[in-house]
């Protein structure tokens, strides 16, 4: 033990801690990326089985006003029919595509009840020139039958852009069917829905259909693997540096001359004159 005595110097310890802390970073973030590698396989076996569910009309699985039921049938197929409330269509900004920047076109759809849902008709190029949905995007007039995928309202977390509050919106910084709901009349179902088609088609060179989510488990597993890997590096590593630097010091201990050895004569051959 008393080869590695230097290991408790001051800077040595700070040296121990810093690997410490070092190591543990590495170990919580491949943690982390496991817990996200989980997460997604969870969501993947929601989709599968929600999407394997029999399509059914919008309004069987919701209504006005029931503002948690959308997590519980996201990914569902389902159907409407109506028409179109272009007037009160918006634009949802920052939506890439393909590496693309873009925005997102979404439309209530009028049920005919006094009720709307909104229709995520698609995806359409924007590099910030477009304030609200262009005319040659706009909703198409007539009766309308769609298909898509029940989503989950977007909602503001922490952090992110703030819509304001009050006035008449063209774009919004998410798909906040909430926000979007002060502004129209007809009474919008607690979700939106992500459409995969529609009869009469989308006119050519109309909003690209966003597409359904994918079923890949994502990269996470290759990155907790690494981060485990830099973590082994560390806590294996640092103790052979240690080692080697036990074994420096005590070459360095006996080549250090002892008191009385020739090496120490600053003028080698002389001698002190006898008295």
């Amino acid at each position: 033990m008393s080869r590695y005595r230097f290991a408790l110097r001051p800077r040595w310890v700070l040296s121990h801690l810093f690997v410490l802390a070092l190591a543990a970073g590495m170990i919580t973030a491949g943690l982390w990326q496991l817990s996200r590698l989980q997460e997604k396989k969870d969501r993947n076996a929601v989709v599968r089985d929600r999407t394997a569910e029999p399509m059914v009309p919008v309004t069987d699985l919701a209504a006005p006003g029931d503002e948690d039921g959308a997590d519980a049938i996201e990914y569902r197929r389902v159907e409407a029919s109506g028409a179109y409330l272009a007037d009160d269509e918006v634009l949802v900004r920052s939506r890439s595509n393909g590496g693309s920047p873009g925005s997102w076109v979404l439309t209530p759809l009028d049920l005919g009840d006094g009720t709307a849902v909104v229709v995520n008709r698609g995806w359409i190029p924007n590099s910030g020139q477009h304030e609200a949905v262009p005319e040659r995007y706009r909703a198409p007039d007539g009766e309308v039958a769609v298909t898509g995928l029940v989503r989950a309202p977007e909602t503001r977390g922490r952090l992110g852009p703030r819509d304001p509050d009050a006035g008449r919106l063209t774009s919004l910084a998410r798909a906040d069917v909430a926000r979007l709901d002060q502004q129209v009349d007809a009474d919008l179902l607690p979700l939106y829905v992500q459409m995969t088609s529609q009869e009469p088609p989308v006119a050519s060179g109309g909003p690209r259909p966003v597409p359904a989510p994918e079923l890949d488990e994502g990269p996470h597993l290759s990155y907790a693997i690494q981060w485990f890997i830099f973590a082994s590096i560390a806590l294996v590593g640092y103790p052979l540096i240690l080692r080697r630097r036990a074994r420096e010091l005590e070459v360095e201990a006996r080549d250090e001359p002892a008191p009385g050895d020739p090496r120490l004569d600053p003028l080698p051959g002389h001698r002190d004159p006898v008295t």
